[in-house]
């Protein structure tokens, strides 16, 4: 049986109140523990998504281990776990991927802490996760990367996946499908890009938004629409330009359930569906699919979801 490698960040699953570990006094022995250099969750910086999906595929491909847990944190859930697994790619067969976190410090009465870590051991242990894409392990749910989401902060039951099955669950030590995995993703071409700004869509919202975050370097945007991907009108004019400059803008919705391709009417203008990605979700995709070129490339990459 292959052995399974902690990437062990300082995030909240490895904290106590009154000092900072690593957790690794927590994982079973024969489980590898490997520390990774990375700011909080909330804090966590592309480079460092960037990284630790290197670190994560490398495991797989070159070290062989047969599965990877990530301590990482659940404020940017968002983000890194699917980034991850679009940076993996293919690799994902070889070995199960999980990510895991803590609301509350291992030494809190009730911490979610050691529990997390222990299920998210036993998942990334399992060979019926291999090929399911990355999942994301709190209170023994697995969830998939591409849907989740933190809707509750302070709970140890705070992410959901929405009307989306979960994967699976973690029962009595075992691995329980239920819903089985995503589709794959595509594979990535190049390097991604780090330069992605977020625009929220509100009434009023200005127009000079998109090209001011174009004057400051951005080499792509995610609109943070409304219902299946609205924003106001007067900022069409602008997403348009933006894409004539070779500028990608993919619209997604802050519902949490929308339709997996339809947007709204700025779509004639040259935006991109998110094809059911959340913004989080669509930022990490719009980082990686940059990386085959500009609006053309970032179209194609974006139809396989």
């Amino acid at each position: 049986m292959k052995p399974t490698l902690v990437l062990a960040t300082a995030d909240t699953i490895a904290q106590s109140r009154n000092s900072v570990a690593r957790g690794a006094d927590l994982v079973p022995t024969g489980v590898v523990v490997e520390d990774v250099l990375a700011e909080p969750s909330w804090d966590v910086t592309p480079s460092t998504m960037l990284a630790i999906a290197r670190r994560v595929r490398d495991a797989l491909v070159v070290d062989g281990f047969g599965g990877v847990v990530v301590a990482h944190g659940f404020d940017t859930v968002e983000h890194t776990p699917f980034f991850t697994e679009l940076m993996v790619g293919d690799a994902g067969r070889l070995g199960s991927v999980v990510f895991t976190g803590a609301v509350r410090p291992r030494d809190e009465p009730l911490s979610d802490a050691p529990g997390n870590l222990a299920s998210s051991i036993v998942a990334a242990g399992s060979s019926v996760l291999r090929g399911a894409g990355v999942v994301v392990c709190a209170g023994d749910e697995l969830h998939a990367a591409r849907w989740v989401r933190q809707v509750d902060a302070t709970s140890v039951c705070g992410l959901s996946s929405g009307v989306k099955p979960l994967v699976g669950k973690v029962i009595d030590g075992r691995v329980v499908l239920i819903g089985g995995g995503v589709p794959p993703v595509p594979t990535p071409v190049g390097e991604p890009e780090t330069d992605v700004a977020v625009i929220a869509a509100y009434p009023g919202a200005r127009a000079e938004q998109l090209t001011a975050v174009v004057d400051a370097g951005a080499r792509g945007i995610v609109l943070d629409g409304t219902g299946i991907g609205n924003v106001p009108v007067e900022m069409f004019a602008a997403v348009g330009e933006v894409v004539d400059w070779d500028i990608p803008v993919v619209v997604a919705s802050r519902a949490q359930q929308h339709p997996l391709a339809d947007i709204g009417i700025v779509s004639k203008v040259g935006a991109i569906g998110s094809r059911g990605l959340g913004v989080g979700q669509a930022r990490s995709a719009l980082m990686v699919a940059l990386g085959g070129g500009g609006v053309s490339g970032v179209r194609s990459y974006f139809a396989h979801f």
